[in-house]
């Protein structure tokens, strides 16, 4: 899959479909849509090629708005080069962009940048300035541009209509498991280790406390959840347990990111680790003592230590 990094001086590139999005977790509706580009793509000889943003568009529309991102840009271009597309153009957004129109973006960056023949249009997706027009409106503008416009339908699964939108609401209440089938994979967390408060490892539990790689990444809702983590030094994923809160046991303040991770005692600090979530066992609680704390946690290793035991026995089916 090629990556075109697209401004005003490159030249334009190889005649293609495309289709824009932001495409945040490349989920199961995202990969639908893209199911169709190629479709459209293979039926008129032509490239499929996903057009997508270096930043989210509100970080130019609105200073001091903060997303809440699904992946990061390389992990979404890693997944996007999964789908069996020929290539994504990311463009850069900035305020140049935010001020042209949609007929003058389907102009000078899709029809003379991109060299965009067919444009799949996503059944909720919206662009140029004024964000109130509709597919009628670019259909319209495709036939003086010679852009074909296609519409495309939403993806229903199980009764949700899948957006990134709604998967972080699930996350947001702590439905990683939810968040995850509308995903098509666990959603995951990345970042390195950093120093914690160390009182974990006196009561028998010890944690990695993750700093995330970037301030932009989601964050589940607080509470106890069943992990795989991914360390440097192996190539296989470790169960774990993660605790996302404010330690409300030892009367902490600032919220913490820890992973107690099954079987593994290398050092950590400093070092890239994924964790990926798969289910919210329970919610944070303040327990009144560190013993209690501890017998809490035994139970809570061994409900995820079978959950994950039945999963694997699941996927052998």
């Amino acid at each position: 899959m090629d990556c075109i990094l697209w401004n005003k001086n490159r030249g334009a590139s190889a005649p293609c479909v495309a289709t824009i999005g932001f495409f945040d977790g490349v989920h199961l509706g995202h990969r639908f849509l893209l199911r169709q580009l190629v479709l459209a793509a293979q039926k008129r000889q032509l490239r499929a090629v996903a057009i997508t943003f270096d930043q989210h568009p509100r970080r130019v529309l609105q200073r001091d708005y903060i997303p809440e991102l699904l992946t990061t840009l390389d992990e979404k271009l890693q997944l996007l080069a999964e789908t069996g597309i020929d290539g994504v153009a990311v463009l850069p957004f900035n305020a140049t962009m935010a001020q042209l129109s949609a007929h003058d973006f389907m102009q000078q960056v899709l029809q003379k940048q991109l060299q965009v023949k067919a444009l799949l249009m996503g059944y909720d997706n919206h662009f140029g300035r004024k964000n109130n027009e509709c597919f009628d409106d670019y259909a319209r503008y495709g036939q003086d541009l010679g852009i074909e416009v296609l519409p495309t339908q939403p993806y229903i699964y199980k009764g949700i209509k899948i957006s990134s939108s709604v998967i972080r609401s699930f996350l947001h209440e702590g439905e990683a498991a939810l968040a995850n089938e509308c995903l098509g994979y666990p959603y995951t967390l990345t970042g390195k280790v950093g120093h914690g408060f160390q009182q974990g490892r006196a009561i028998g539990y010890p944690t990695a406390n993750l700093i995330p790689a970037s301030i932009e990444q989601l964050l589940p809702a607080n509470g106890v959840y069943a992990v795989r983590v991914k360390c440097p030094d192996s190539t296989t994923w470790h169960d774990g347990m993660m605790n996302i809160g404010y330690r409300p046991t030892f009367d902490g303040t600032a919220k913490s990111i820890e992973v107690n991770i099954f079987n593994y005692a290398n050092d950590l600090y400093d070092k890239p680790l994924s964790v990926a979530f798969y289910e919210r066992i329970r919610t944070e609680k303040k327990f009144r003592n560190a013993p209690e704390l501890a017998k809490q946690l035994t139970k809570d290793r061994e409900m995820i230590i079978n959950f994950f035991a039945n999963q694997s026995q699941y996927e052998s089916i």
